[in-house]
């Protein structure tokens, strides 16, 4: 007997196969081997300026003053910004900056504590 792999999306190893699909009886996910290959390859890896990889959670530093659009004030370098959020689109950090509020960041502007 062959061993199935596990559910892509809740990792259960109670899969069965249906035809040329797999699907998860606990949480009803049907996908195929092509699919999950594709899922794995398609997640994208955030990194700071200096390489390292960021994950939700992670507390960075701003490296260089940042103009607020639509202020006049300014994120200077060396803030410190904790739990931040690794969101897709043009900036890749969703986060709330003390004396800012909520923000977006990208990812060449900041360091990993």
């Amino acid at each position: 007997m062959s061993k199935l792999p596990n559910c892509p999306k809740c990792n259960s190893e109670y899969t069965y196969e249906d035809g040329n699909l797999f699907v998860c009886p606990e949480c009803a996910h049907e996908w195929t081997l092509e699919s999950a290959a594709e899922e794995v390859e398609e997640k994208k890896v955030y990194k700071d300026a200096n390489g390292n990889i960021l994950n939700d959670g992670d507390s960075v530093t701003v490296i260089k003053d940042l103009k607020v659009k639509g202020s006049s004030n300014v994120v200077k370098a060396g803030t410190k910004v904790k739990s931040i959020r690794l969101i897709d689109g043009d900036h890749d950090i969703d986060c709330k900056i003390d004396g800012f509020g909520a923000m977006q960041l990208k990812t060449e502007f900041v360091k990993k504590l």
